[in-house]
């Protein structure tokens, strides 16, 4: 039996779109074995698990858990454990990271500021700081979700580790199983599909450098869904790869069809028209599920405006 990542491959199904949705990332380091729900099902208290995604629902933050790559030892207990904030929307992006021994500790942030991309209740209830260190790779491999994370994810991981990445995490969940091995990359957040060890060592680079690689990208957590795809579409039609240069600015419209307005740092504005069609033929959504026809990202028109049309859209 195929697995869900091999069938969506065969099908080429498009990656643009499809990234997990999430202004900020909070990422808590947890060792050891995660459940499906791994918040609330690993050695994390599941009290604190529940609690915690309580105080993150509607600010904007999503939550994951994160280990090292490698062996995971069946321990209970861990002396100090390596937390990340990042903000990812542009002209106001940012990686801090802390060292905690009690866990407990991220309940007293103020969830609607971070979401909010203000970075000062981590660094004060954490005694956090900027991020000096390599940009994060996280590969989603938990197998619990879906065993393709599990069976390319972990792989991936491990590789990256071995060949000096030292910004190489597993993480619980980064959506879209029949996309794996699947990454997130911080602190600008574009999530990439079918990675492989050599990409995602160019895409790092670019990150080091401020740009943004397009192939096999998912699209920026910043945006939903139909700005994901139109973002992308707008790098590829100017050919533009700095990374903090492109914001979705306006989203028209409701499913199946949008207008999304992205706007460029120089001023320069386009209205990019998405539509939401059916992947076919019928594939799984993730191992065992039943066939279904996952959403997808289709642009179906990429316009640069006037500037008169640019004066007329901002106006409004």
């Amino acid at each position: 039996m195929s697995t869900c990542a091999k069938v969506s491959r065969d099908l080429e199904e498009p990656l643009a779109g499809t990234a997990a949705t999430a202004r900020t990332w909070l990422l808590l380091e947890q060792p050891g074995p995660w459940g499906t729900k791994a918040l609330t099902s690993s050695h994390l208290d599941p009290a604190l698990g529940r609690a915690l995604e309580q105080a993150a629902e509607g600010t904007g933050v999503r939550i994951a858990l994160i280990r090292r790559p490698g062996r995971h030892a069946d321990c209970h207990t861990v002396a100090e454990r390596q937390v990340y904030a990042a903000h990812t929307t542009p002209g106001n992006v940012w990686l801090h990271d802390a060292i905690t021994s009690d866990p407990e500790q991220l309940l007293n942030l103020d969830f609607a500021e971070l979401g909010r991309g203000l970075p000062d209740t981590f660094d004060t209830t954490l005694a956090g700081r900027p991020h000096t260190g390599d940009p994060l790779a996280l590969v989603c491999t938990n197998g619990k979700r879906d065993r393709c994370c599990a069976l390319l994810g972990r792989p991936l991981a491990a590789e990256l580790a071995a060949s000096g990445v030292g910004g190489a995490w597993e993480v619980t969940h980064l959506g879209g199983h029949r996309f794996s091995p699947t990454l997130l990359v911080l602190p600008y957040g574009y999530a990439y599909g079918r990675a492989e060890a050599h990409a995602v060592k160019e895409v790092l680079q670019g990150v080091r450098e401020g740009r943004v690689i397009t192939e096999g990208c998912r699209g920026s957590s910043a945006w939903e869904r139909p700005g994901q795809a139109a973002e992308l579409a707008v790098r590829t039609a100017a050919d533009e790869n700095a990374a903090d240069v492109l914001s979705v600015v306006r989203t028209a419209g409701e499913a199946p069809l949008w207008e999304v307005t992205v706007a460029h740092t120089d001023g320069r504005l386009w209205l990019v028209t998405v539509a939401q069609g059916a992947a076919l033929p019928p594939r799984p959504e993730s191992c065992g599920s039943a066939l279904g026809s996952p959403a997808r990202m289709d642009v179906t028109a990429v316009r640069e405006l006037s500037r008169t049309a640019v004066v007329s859209a901002t106006a409004h």
